[in-house]
């Protein structure tokens, strides 16, 4: 039997992070959508056109440790709102979203564009000041030469592009149960959001 999970916020909210305990709880599969547009990012950076990269996109090439770098996100949150682009991934998604066993997807447009009927619909949010020292810390962990500054201009630049785009803004769905994790432990937002799935199950 099919059951979606729906789950849509901002960069370095923590829904991946989220989305993965969630699916692991319920024994779900799981789909990081934002995987999609880096891939199409990475192909972008290596010459291709955004959308031939995407209408070729194979499941193979969604490997998250190499797709995770500063200029591949940028690339693929450009080819993100591409209309065209985001129509090649659709049928992508909904076809995993489908599977039986139950499914969760983290996106930007989930809850809202890509299952709008989803079972459970979470949207993860924090402010960008606490995003953009996560996502600091994660970059100069990985030895990375940044600033704070910098990071947060970039979270900001990509939070306005994201939720301006005119195909499939970054907004959370009318139904959607908002977690801000702003303030919150990394193991208090995933009781939240395993909570609010199994009542709906």
């Amino acid at each position: 039997m099919a059951f979606t999970v729906a789950i849509d916020g901002p960069a370095a909210a923590g829904k991946g992070t989220i989305s993965k305990a969630v699916a692991a709880h319920f024994g779900f599969a799981h789909l990081d959508t934002g995987l999609l547009y880096r891939a199409v990012g990475a192909r972008v950076l290596a010459g291709a056109d955004p959308v031939q990269a995407a209408l070729a996109l194979d499941a193979s090439e969604l490997d998250g440790d190499a797709l995770r770098t500063a200029a591949i996100a940028q690339a693929a949150s450009h080819a993100a709102a591409i209309p065209d682009v985001r129509a090649a991934l659709v049928d992508f998604q909904r076809a995993f979203a489908a599977r039986k066993g139950g499914a969760v997807l983290d996106g930007r447009d989930i809850g809202t564009v890509i299952c709008p009927d989803a079972d459970v619909k979470l949207f993860i949010t924090a402010s960008a000041e606490v995003r953009a020292q996560r996502r600091f810390d994660e970059l100069t962990g990985k030895g990375a030469a940044t600033d704070y500054a910098t990071v947060l201009a970039d979270v900001k630049a990509r939070d306005e592009r994201d939720s301006s785009r005119a195909t499939a803004p970054l907004v959370a769905a009318d139904n959607a149960v908002l977690i801000d994790t702003s303030d919150l432990s990394i193991d208090a937002a995933v009781a939240q959001a395993i909570k609010v799935v199994q009542a709906a199950r």
